[in-house]
């Protein structure tokens, strides 16, 4: 009797431990909110740590995505044209330091191709390189819809081992691109590597008064580089000031005006902001830039 005791009292932190887990999983969720329910129940209860919390609520979140939803702004892309020679094109690549670019003819409506920058190396060395077309490296561009399932399209990009697509809406205007590395930021949260300065990613400017802003970016760093007078008091970032106004979780799209500013959400998931579109002067959205 003596031996069972002790067997006993030890065998019950375990059972109890999944009884934990059997009890949330008894009463089988019906929909995403009460899978949702219990992600966030595990987490009180310990069972998984707030970095896991956060991955599978991305996944849910992906799950219900649409290309437009996070798509890179067509005034954001950084394109080549395909008339360009290679010696034309370098300070676009080093000015950017992406691994793959839109190949256009004329205007961003006209995608010939990609262009992943890994295969100009085998030009490096070569006397004639300047001379060389984009036309003749450049790889096929694959076309999206804007509806087009976010789960749907990483499966896709997973099985034919591609990492960029071109999104067009309705009319077959192109109005983004998306990379694998969007979609995984939905669920892991931002990706640097080793090209991101914060300094420089803070705060970039697109055109005479149009800049793009990180969410993130420090509210008086902010206030400093556009002459505002947010309460530094209120918010730690600009993302938390324009949260703040907004008064609910904004979606991609959505302007509002503050301190003689226009601010609209280029990127945001369920969860927070993440690039904001800043117009000085009060210029009217749709004068957006190539």
């Amino acid at each position: 009797m003596s031996d069972d005791t002790p067997h006993s009292s030890r065998g019950s932190a375990p059972k109890s431990w999944l009884d934990r887990i059997a009890g949330m999983f008894n009463a089988e969720p019906q929909d995403v909110s009460e899978l949702e329910n219990v992600i966030s129940e595990a987490a009180n209860n310990l069972l998984i740590d707030e970095d896991t919390k956060g991955m599978l609520h991305g996944v849910l979140d992906v799950s219900k995505m649409r290309a437009r939803d996070i798509m890179i702004p067509r005034s954001q892309m950084a394109t080549l044209d395909i008339e360009q020679s290679i010696t034309d094109i370098l300070p676009i690549l080093l000015e950017n330091n992406h691994s793959r670019y839109p190949v256009v003819n004329e205007d961003k409506d006209h995608i010939e191709g990609i262009l992943l920058v890994k295969d100009l190396l085998k030009f490096a060395f070569l006397p004639d390189a300047p001379q060389c077309h984009l036309r003749d490296i450049m790889r096929p561009a694959v076309i999206i819809p804007e509806s087009k399932r976010v789960d749907a399209l990483l499966k896709e990009f997973r099985q034919k081992r591609y990492h960029m697509a071109m999104v067009v809406d309705e009319y077959g205007g192109v109005s983004g691109l998306v990379t694998i590395e969007d979609i995984l930021e939905q669920i892991v949260g931002e990706i640097e590597d080793e090209h991101d300065d914060a300094e420089d990613a803070d705060i970039k400017k697109m055109a005479s008064n149009i800049f793009q802003v990180s969410a993130l970016t420090p509210l008086d760093e902010f206030n400093t580089h556009f002459g505002s007078h947010f309460n530094e008091e209120e918010a730690d970032t600009i993302g938390g000031i324009v949260l703040h106004a907004f008064g609910h979780m904004p979606e991609r799209g959505e302007t509002i005006e503050l301190d003689g500013l226009l601010f609209k959400v280029s990127k945001a998931n369920s969860r927070r902001l993440l690039q904001l579109q800043v117009i000085n002067g009060k210029a009217p959205v749709v004068s957006e830039p190539d």
